[in-house]
């Protein structure tokens, strides 16, 4: 079973100066005016240019992850890295031993990590990873306007999760659903599962009662993609000793999508 085993966290790191190469903006504006926006120099030079590198590079710096290894390696985001033609999943590849396969996962707004942790069970179950790395980035200097970046709400920050077999905190299953309705309907079900059960719910879940018995941990709000990934990996062994279920929830407030993923407590934390 796919179990977590440590983690790392990163929140507004420091940033960095304006890259400034032509090259870069020339695709920017390439990719963007074709579908009527406008490329904004100056978000950019305003921006903390924090880049997906930057996050990787400070997540594996963790104690608890010194000298870890993967064999299988991914990366998530929701929002596009500053720096457009940068290999990260390769990157932290390299910095895990450079022996795993690695790829990324985008474009499913904050779906990719829940994905990513599908993808990652059953390559154990499959017994093709013995240990993975999954890593969930966000950066807020973007272009273009995006209306949760500029509702000045979000912070940069990072999550490295390291999966392995064995007992712990193991992942269960995954879902997800693209009506909201249908997602917080399945965590008033889970909520009669009694106090061992623990609600970990994002920013952007609406809802606060669900009924029940259930305990109910509610994500700050300054994340998207990131959201319920930088408290469990701030918490997991504390919730894997008091909970016997954990479950992870979040809605996407741009596609009113909802994921969630029911991960199961067996032993104890190391």
């Amino acid at each position: 079973m796919t179990t977590l085993t440590a983690s790392s966290v990163v929140v507004s790191p420091d940033g960095g100066p304006f890259h400034d190469d032509p090259a870069i903006l020339g695709f920017y504006r390439d990719l963007a005016e074709p579908f009527g926006a406008t490329v904004d120099e100056q978000r950019l030079r305003s921006g903390r240019n924090v880049f997906h590198k930057d996050l990787v590079d400070r997540l594996v710096q963790s104690e608890e992850l010194s000298g870890a290894t993967a064999d299988l390696v991914v990366v998530t985001h929701a929002l596009p890295d500053v720096h457009p033609f940068t290999a990260v999943a390769s990157h932290l590849n390299m910095r895990l031993g450079g022996g795993a396969q690695s790829f990324s996962i985008s474009e499913q707004g904050l779906a990719a990590p829940f994905t990513a942790l599908r993808i990652i069970s059953a390559y154990q179950r499959g017994g093709r990873s013995r240990s993975a790395a999954l890593a969930v980035l966000e950066q807020t200097t973007l272009p273009t306007p995006h209306p949760l970046v500029d509702s000045g709400e979000l912070t940069d920050s990072g999550v490295l999760l390291l999966l392995k077999n064995g007992e712990g905190l193991q992942a269960d299953t995954v879902e997800s659903s693209d009506d909201a309705g249908a997602t917080l309907a399945r965590l008033r079900e889970l909520a009669a599962g009694g106090p061992d059960t623990l609600l970990v719910t994002g920013p952007w879940v609406q809802e606060r009662d669900f009924g029940g018995t259930a305990r109910v941990h509610r994500v700050a709000p300054g994340s998207y993609c990131t959201s319920v990934w930088l408290d469990l990996a701030r918490h997991w062994r504390q919730w894997q000793r008091d909970h016997r279920l954990v479950v992870l929830c979040d809605v996407d407030p741009l596609s009113g999508s909802g994921h969630l993923a029911v991960l199961h407590s067996t032993g104890t934390a190391g």
